[in-house]
């Protein structure tokens, strides 16, 4: 937990008190972990695994807010105002996560204010990304934020996207779209020569191309 930027100001004693407030547990791959609209589950800590957040239409179609990996917190939002689950939350690999209830978590907050303004910074930083997440959703077509996800998972085309570790669905969810739209961009990136794509990887081949289509949305000419 020392990892996470709110707990580093802490002593050993502190935080192993802080700790204690909590409860640590597993979670299968696949296994829900919490469901947006039901009571606050409480605050959580990423300690091992990956968690993807997601949001859901009235048609079952799903977006992913955000994909967790350690040592990360989530949910602070609910623990705050002690109001139902912003999202759902889904462990995409196993999972191991500490939990602390709402009111444990309030506390807390009352013994060690610094959590508090600790917490400020972590909301207006993931304001910020959401700001962003709804600048992308409403200007972008599917083709950009395609090639928007491409160049981030590859830091620009510097290595290669594992398709085990991202595959389709997860990816397409992540730009909002379906997986056969997901599928038909990859298709056009592919035919444009800026992406190699195997049943193992996909390779950026053209990072500048990349990015040109991530801001145009269109495959304009070099």
């Amino acid at each position: 937990m020392r990892h996470v930027a709110l707990f580093q100001r802490f002593s050993e004693t502190e935080l192993e008190a802080i700790a204690r407030a909590g409860q640590t547990r597993q979670y299968a791959r696949d296994e829900t972990i919490f469901v947006e609209g039901e009571p606050c589950a409480g605050l959580f800590v990423l300690l091992t695994g990956r968690v993807q957040l997601c949001k859901y239409g009235p048609q079952g179609q799903v977006s992913i807010i955000s994909l967790i990996d350690p040592v990360l917190m989530f949910n602070e939002v609910a623990a705050l105002d002690r109001g139902p689950n912003p999202v759902t939350a889904i462990a995409a690999q196993e999972v191991t996560a500490w939990r602390a209830g709402a009111e444990d978590f309030a506390d807390m907050m009352l013994r060690h204010p610094e959590l508090a303004l600790g917490l400020l910074q972590v909301l207006a930083r993931r304001n910020r990304l959401l700001t962003h997440l709804y600048e992308d959703l409403s200007f972008r077509p599917v083709l950009s934020r395609v090639a928007k996800l491409l160049v981030l998972l590859s830091q620009n085309g510097a290595c290669a996207i594992e398709r085990r570790r991202h595959p389709n669905g997860q990816m397409s969810a992540r730009v909002s779209t379906v997986p056969e739209a997901f599928s038909r961009s990859l298709r056009l990136l592919r035919e444009a020569g800026m992406i190699s794509c195997t049943e193992r990887e996909i390779v950026v081949l053209d990072a500048v191309a990349l990015g040109r289509v991530a801001e145009s949305g269109e495959l304009l000419p070099a």
